[in-house]
């Protein structure tokens, strides 16, 4: 089967919390539709968690606790490798998902979006086989040990791969997790919690319920039996959540928005790093919070970036998302689709050139949340699509005279997410890579790491998802005195 919605109704579990290894009805009334982003139809209802069934969630992953915290790594790493194996096994029917709920063009969920969701799993799984959770320093234990219950919060716009890089690692780590995915986007995590039960997650060590920031999210951060909160999403929510945990001095870690330069070097290859360039700050329809969304080129070969850059742009087939021809589907809900609009407005108000795109729909396309590819040239900082997340594919060029200033226009931001550095020099590269303001650089394009850390300064959060380090966000350190023997000493001489 390959409609997800269909698939969910003949379950039953559409209209079900999944709490303490069970599929259990709501307790509150309130209810959210799933619309279609392609067609702005209605394909589905959901039930939307009120405080009690988020308490219920909360107390089901405390009891939890204590039994999967004392789990060996093996026993975690065989869980995960379940999960692992059913989440490609049943690849199509999730990648189907979210073409429905977000609009995920097929090729690129199938491709993209539920392969390195994927990855997350597998890399927690392999990273306990050598996580040194007790070391020794002289005669004291460091002993790594996991923080508790965990509340994950996550996004629309790449929801299961999210949903993995928080699950995963927290898992691995031996917290208990209670995840509220997006109730916009809600299809893939109730798979997602199908794959967990078939893959005999003990109950109440993965909880799921839906709905709200401001009830559900808030009373998870506020909640005095949540020891941890991981929230992914815009730094307007992330301020909200910390807010509402700060009372119970809760750790937070915030994965949030962005403004991602990509400086383009003098001596770089135009003609390979320029469609690169826009390909990534266009990536998700440019619905992703580390998009490179302002290409910083030499002034004095703008003409050239600019012919490149459109001639990319106006490439992208955007369509319906289910046919396997279309690069781009339609953006994930309307609030998103109004704002960038209003945020193309703005840059033709505000003088800047536009190359390829603009409002509106692409040609051929009379309904749907479908937006066009957007690239502006002549971008100057004060402006607002430079300094503003649009969170859509609108692309921002910025010439700069030298190299100092094109690392001060990138670091010319709130943000600090992501950046790119593209050069042939490879010494030159890394010296800008080295003076961004960014909790991750890409020099060249170079694929994608699982085990790389991503996180952000500034305004884009604090701490760290993938790899080793994401895990390390899920554990807290004790140090044990004495815990090893003293060394001998050799007997003072008495006179």
């Amino acid at each position: 089967m390959t409609d997800p919605v269909r698939h969910l109704a003949q379950t039953g579990h559409l209209d079900r919390f999944y709490i303490d290894g069970a599929w259990v009805k709501p307790l509150g009334r309130e209810r959210a539709e799933v619309v279609d982003p392609a067609t702005e139809t209605v394909i589905a209802e959901i039930p939307l968690g009120s405080i009690s069934d988020t308490d219920h969630a909360v107390q089901a992953a405390r009891r939890a606790f204590p039994g999967w915290s004392r789990t060996t790594p093996s026993e975690r790493a065989a869980l995960l490798s379940r999960i692992h194996a059913l989440v490609l096994e049943r690849a199509d029917l999730i990648a189907y998902a979210l073409s429905a709920e977000m609009g995920a063009a097929i090729t690129y969920a199938r491709q993209a979006q539920v392969p390195l969701a994927a990855e997350h799993i597998r890399v927690a799984r392999d990273n306990l086989a050598t996580f040194p959770f007790v070391s020794q320093r002289g005669t004291t234990a460091i002993c790594k040990e996991p923080i508790g219950v965990c509340a994950l919060i996550t996004p629309w716009n790449w929801p299961l791969y999210q949903i993995t890089a928080k699950v995963g690692p927290a898992l691995a780590a031996g917290c208990t997790v209670v995840l509220k995915p997006s109730e916009m986007s809600p299809l893939s995590a109730i798979l997602f919690a199908e794959i967990m039960e078939e893959a005999g997650c003990p109950p109440g060590v993965f909880n799921l319920v839906h709905g709200s920031g401001p009830v559900v999210g808030e009373a998870l951060a506020s909640h005095d039996a949540v020891d941890m909160v991981s929230i992914t999403g815009s730094t307007r929510a992330g301020v909200l959540v910390a807010t509402a945990a700060a009372p119970t001095v809760k750790r937070v870690a915030q994965e949030l928005g962005g403004k991602s330069p990509n400086i383009v070097l003098p001596d770089a290859d135009l003609a390979h790093c320029v469609p690169l360039g826009v390909a990534a700050g266009m990536r998700n329809l440019g619905q992703s919070c580390s998009a490179p969304t302002r290409m910083l080129v030499p002034r004095t070969r703008l003409a050239e970036v600019e012919a490149l850059a459109a001639e990319t742009a106006s490439s992208f087939i955007v369509g319906m998302p289910l046919d396997e021809t279309v690069t781009h589907g339609p953006i994930a809900n309307r609030a998103q689709y109004e704002r960038i609009q209003t945020m193309i407005e703005a840059g033709i108000a505000e003088g800047a050139k536009l190359l390829t795109g603009g409002t509106g729909r692409p040609e051929g396309l009379a309904a749907g949340l479908f937006a066009r590819p957007t690239v502006f040239s002549e971008v100057r900082r004060d402006m607002a699509i430079a300094r503003e997340e649009i969170f859509g594919p609108v692309l921002a060029i910025m010439p700069y005279d030298t190299v100092e200033e094109a690392v001060e226009i990138a670091n010319d931001t709130v943000y600090g997410l992501g950046a790119h550095v593209h050069g042939r020099n490879l010494d030159a590269a890394r010296a800008v890579a080295l003076q961004i303001r960014a909790g991750q650089v890409h020099i060249n394009a170079p694929a994608w790491d699982p085990q790389a850390p991503f996180g952000g300064y500034k305004r884009s959060g604090n701490g760290r998802e993938y790899g080793r380090e994401g895990m390390e966000e899920y554990l807290e350190t004790k140090a044990i005195l004495g815990f090893y023997p003293q060394p001998d000493c050799a007997s003072e001489a008495t006179g």
